[in-house]
C-alpha cells in the first residue's frame, strides 16, 4: 500500500473555514479522482501551535502507478485552488510512503 501525506500548518485565522473546506470539498474531489481508495485526516499533538495547527492528510492506494497519475493529472489543479482560496496563509510538504 502506498500513502501519499500532505502535512500542512494553518494560520489560526483560516483554520476553521480551511478544514471545512478540506472536509467538505477538497479531500471528496480527490477521492473522486478513483485513484486512492481511503483517507485519514489527523491534528498533529506535541507542536508548537503559535502559529497555527499542523494536520496531515493520508490518502491510500494500492499502487505507486495510481499515485503517479495523481501527481502528472491532478495534483497541480488541486494545489492551485488551495492557494487560490488561502494564499500565504499556510505551508504544506509531502511525503509518499510504502507500507512494509
Amino acid at each position: 500500500m502506498i500513502i501519499y501525506n500532505v502535512t500542512t500548518k494553518v494560520a489560526h485565522h483560516i483554520n476553521e473555514r480551511w478544514l471545512r473546506w478540506m472536509k467538505e470539498e477538497h479531500i471528496p474531489a480527490i477521492m473522486g479522482t478513483g485513484l486512492f481508495h481511503d483517507f485519514r485526516i489527523c491534528r498533529l499533538l506535541e507542536q508548537e501551535e503559535t502559529e497555527g495547527p499542523t494536520y496531515t492528510i493520508q490518502y491510500f492506494t494500492d499502487t505507486l502507478e495510481n499515485y503517479q497519475t495523481y501527481l502528472e493529472e491532478h495534483a497541480a489543479g488541486f494545489r492551485q485552488a488551495s492557494y487560490n482560496l488561502f494564499g500565504d496563509q499556510f505551508v504544506s510538504f509531502r511525503t509518499v510512503m510504502q507500507v512494509v
